[in-house]
């Protein structure tokens, strides 16, 4: 679903004038306030749970004695699900910033084939930046299989990529809330509807990935 039908079925929930076929978000002062709001509602939703359709990966190529890397299109709001050195079939672990210090600079560095990671900022493009160790001897793919949630909705072609029904009904809830009156529904009801709406698309797409709803004891 688009920004601009997102925001028009915001906005006739509300029982205002929706942003005709032919205009945008963006001409109107309060057709503006309910495209911020649902971009709020955007970002609670996909917070909420690692939607199928936030899935991706990214690809990271080393070089020779090159420890720093960027997640090229990651932005700052990347969640990794596992990391793959791909190209010697081992699964990359998770270290502390505290524990690459010791390696590099207090140890003798290692090279070799890449085994653990740790996330050390973003570059000047704001994407996030990890270290790798032991430090590459060579060209070895890296496999980030992750979670990337999207940036703020902006031009009203743009499409939102998780359940619109849960976006929708948050939008409405907020911007009930903010003007003080509904004329029927109370805030109250809104927000519970939207929970439910929000309950029902983590169930559903939950059951893509049952393992992770699995919890285990060592």
């Amino acid at each position: 679903m688009t920004y601009k039908n997102l925001v028009n079925n915001v906005l006739r929930r509300l029982r205002e004038t929706e942003v005709s076929s032919d205009g945008s978000v963006q001409n109107n002062a309060y057709s503006k306030l309910i495209g911020d709001l649902v971009n709020d509602a955007k970002n609670t939703v996909e917070n909420a749970w690692d939607w199928s359709a936030l899935r991706t990966t990214l690809t990271v190529t080393t070089q020779a004695n090159v420890f720093n890397y960027a997640l090229t299109g990651s932005g700052n709001s990347i969640k990794e699900l596992n990391v793959l050195n791909d190209t010697t079939n081992v699964v990359m672990s998770y270290q502390s910033a505290n524990w690459f210090d010791e390696k590099y600079l207090i140890q003798d560095v290692i090279t070799g084939s890449p085994e653990y990671f740790t996330y050390n900022g973003v570059n000047s493009s704001g994407d996030t930046l990890i270290d790798v160790y032991p430090k590459p001897d060579g060209v070895y793919a890296l496999r980030f299989n992750c979670v990337l949630r999207n940036v703020p909705l902006s031009d009203d072609d743009d499409t939102l990529k998780i359940p619109s029904m849960p976006v929708i009904h948050l939008a409405v809830a907020l911007a009930a809330r903010e003007r003080g009156e509904t004329g029927g529904t109370s805030t109250a009801e809104y927000f519970k509807m939207a929970d439910t709406y929000l309950s029902d698309a983590i169930a559903q797409d939950a059951g893509r990935h049952p393992e992770e709803l699995i919890f285990y004891t060592p």
